[in-house]
């Protein structure tokens, strides 16, 4: 039996319809709090509403938001916006990235898993057990004491190195895929590391079609996405509007080199929409109608123009590869 995991019911994966694969809705970051970021924090519900709802009339039909508890989540308010829209939203179980842990824990998570001070502690103290049965009850249970449960499972690692908390937590998620079936997705600080996190999940015997590894275009090197497309991952070139990193022709460039070698079916794309500025409602940013509204039709024309069939591409990476994805195949 195959099924994805919204925060409102199990559907079938011909239900996902077009996804955006890694978004933030509604977080708060204490470690990007307690520095003063607050382009960081997207910190009003309503705001975001408006923006889930602009993707909504566009024809998106799923988000999935891939904020982990170490990432400020606010369950209940990502939940009523999909009530309230009508997307459908596919939560995430695990961690980020471990400079991120020397924030400070949320109260109500302390109830949940112990009175520590900081996340840092929290997985410091833990076993690879313990934090592996925390990942499978927001899977099976739901997200921090909720009733919404996550769709998928995430682990995250930093620039150029695999901490060995990092490795702890990988190693935690990987055995939480196996007792829940859950997808895997990874954090990769700009795009580094890929490889690396691949060999630990090889090793923990996750077979690797159920991986997605983000931030791949901001590591826009077509011989490194031959290699990690080789394994049988999904990509995910989620830092679409970006320009900082790179203008849209490097990533559509490097998208099409991987179509040319056979590896369409691998691709996701989204946005990672995590700033105040990214958003049109709070900051006049792009915005979450930016890759539905202006990047669809330029890659479409540009994939055309070079000899491929743009529309079809689209499909695969915003319908058919997420229904692959994210789907929980027991």
């Amino acid at each position: 039996m195959s099924y994805i995991r919204t925060f409102f019911g199990d559907i079938k994966p011909e239900e996902l319809g077009f996804t955006y694969s890694h978004e933030h809705i509604v977080c708060t970051p204490s470690f990007w709090q307690e520095k003063g970021e607050d382009d960081l924090l997207l910190d009003d519900k309503e705001k975001s509403q408006l923006d889930v709802q602009d993707f909504k009339n566009l024809g998106g039909k799923t988000i999935v938001d891939a904020t982990a508890v170490d990432y400020g989540r606010h369950v209940s308010e990502v939940a009523e916006i999909s009530k309230e829209t009508g997307v459908q939203i596919v939560g995430t179980a695990g961690f980020n990235k471990s400079f991120l842990w020397t924030g400070k824990m949320k109260p109500e998570l302390k109830q949940l898993v112990g009175n520590y001070e900081t996340y840092y502690d929290w997985i410091e103290a833990a076993s690879i057990s313990e934090l592996t049965e925390f990942v499978v009850r927001e899977v099976e249970e739901g997200l921090e004491g909720t009733s919404f449960k996550a769709g998928q499972v995430k682990f995250g690692t930093g620039y150029n190195r695999i901490t060995p908390l990092e490795e702890k937590t990988i190693r935690a998620v990987a055995r939480a895929h196996h007792e829940t079936k859950a997808p895997v997705h990874s954090h990769t600080e700009a795009g580094t590391m890929a490889l690396e996190q691949i060999e630990i999940l090889k090793e923990e015997g996750v077979p690797l079609e159920y991986l997605s590894i983000g931030h791949m275009d901001r590591n826009l090197d077509p011989y490194y996405h031959e290699q990690v497309a080789k394994t049988g991952a999904f990509l995910s070139f989620d830092g679409i509007a970006k320009i900082k990193y790179a203008p849209e022709s490097a990533r559509i460039a490097a998208i099409l080199n991987l179509v040319q070698k056979g590896y369409e079916d691998q691709i996701l794309v989204s946005g990672d929409t995590a700033r105040k500025t990214y958003y049109k409602h709070y900051d006049f940013g792009p915005g979450l109608e930016y890759i539905k509204k202006k990047w669809v039709p330029r890659f479409t024309h540009e994939a055309n123009q070079n000899g491929f069939d743009g529309e079809s591409l689209i499909q695969k990476f915003f319908v058919d590869n997420p229904a692959r994805c994210f789907t929980f195949k027991k």
